[in-house]
């Protein structure tokens, strides 16, 4: 058995997937310790012929091809097939940053931890290839023992469902089904908190395992009505979540005060982002009534507010929200910039 299965999904990412293979074969670990399992889902591009070199030197890559089902499918089906002891996620246009797996894999196997989470940062292509010309400054490696509650607990918003900063026991995936929900966008979110909610011993490490590729065309840079549907099954898992009879109250008050933030992140993406006709919008805010008919907030005179709209009068909540982001945010963040300046 492998130490470490490392999934990397592949879909029209030709431009950067050989450097995210090598970044996997930078990390000072001996092929036999770990295997790389490549799911080809059915990319459309050069993206499988571009890493030929790779695959050609290594023993321990496996190749999954399969016809484009998505990124959750692609993922759930490489963990069936891992056989490593503990598992992580890396997107197809990301790297890892040098060096870095082994430490926390080390922690990982020494500890039987269910999971450990590091740190990772964000950069351009710009600033990426510079970052491969000279070391990244590493973090002192500390080590904080919680259990997943106490992360959900502490969890800040920005970052928290990043699934790729996280080595993953696969027993504990295995014993528990969890997986990610398929066909759908956002999926990183409620495979997170399920995963945190039943997760005893997990070690938070201050230690950059991971460099997140931004400022160009992905997935998440558009908005329209599927990902709207999607984000409402994300909010109505989390919200069934937070359910959990084992939950403090505090913990449950912390989950659902999340699950407002994503609430309100929603309207916010339904009146901002997109060419939404309204009945489409009001298709959106009505799957979400459907998938969680007893969603409620109550932790505050905002909550309330918002709680009471989209309970009562959805559609005047949704024509109020878009008014204001057409007439007046962008105004409003305009003067706000220029103030800073």
């Amino acid at each position: 058995m492998k130490k470490l299965s490392i999934i990397v999904p592949i879909y029209n990412v030709e431009k950067y997937v050989h450097c995210c293979l090598e970044s996997i074969f930078r990390q000072g670990l001996d092929d036999d310790v770990f295997e790389v399992i490549l799911i080809n889902d059915g990319t459309p591009d050069r993206s499988m012929e571009v890493i030929a070199d790779i695959i050609d030197a290594h023993q321990n890559i496996q190749i999954i091809n399969q016809e484009n089902k998505g990124i959750s499918q692609a993922r759930n089906k490489a963990m069936d097939v891992a056989t490593g002891e503990y598992i992580q996620f890396v997107d197809s246009d990301d790297l890892l940053i040098d060096n870095s797996v082994s430490y926390l894999l080390d922690l990982a196997l020494s500890s039987k931890a269910d999971l450990v989470v590091a740190d990772f940062i964000k950069k351009n292509d710009n600033e990426i290839t510079s970052l491969l010309q000279e070391p990244i400054p590493q973090k002192d490696g500390s080590i904080k023992e919680k259990t997943g509650k106490e992360l959900l607990m502490q969890k800040p918003q920005s970052g928290f469902s990043c699934i790729w900063k996280t080595l993953f026991k696969r027993d504990f995936l295995n014993q528990n089904n969890i997986r990610f929900i398929p066909h759908i966008y956002y999926e990183d979110t409620p495979f997170t908190y399920q995963y945190y909610a039943k997760a005893q011993l997990c070690l938070k490490v201050n230690w950059l395992l991971y460099v997140y590729r931004v400022g160009h065309a992905s997935i998440t840079g558009t908005f329209n009505k599927k990902k709207g549907m999607d984000y409402c099954v994300c909010i109505a898992q989390i919200w069934n979540y937070s359910k959990e009879d084992s939950f403090s109250v505090q913990l449950k008050q912390k989950i659902q005060d999340d699950i407002f933030a994503y609430f309100s992140m929603l309207f916010y993406m339904l009146s901002s982002y997109g060419k939404l006709k309204h009945s489409e919008k009001m298709e959106v805010i009505s799957n979400l009534k459907k998938l969680a008919p007893d969603l409620s907030f109550k932790h505050g005179i905002k909550q309330r507010f918002v709680s009471f709209f989209y309970q009562k009068a959805p559609s005047f909540y949704m024509m109020s929200r878009s008014f204001y982001a057409d007439y007046f945010q962008n105004k409003i963040w305009i003067i706000t910039k220029a103030l800073k300046n």
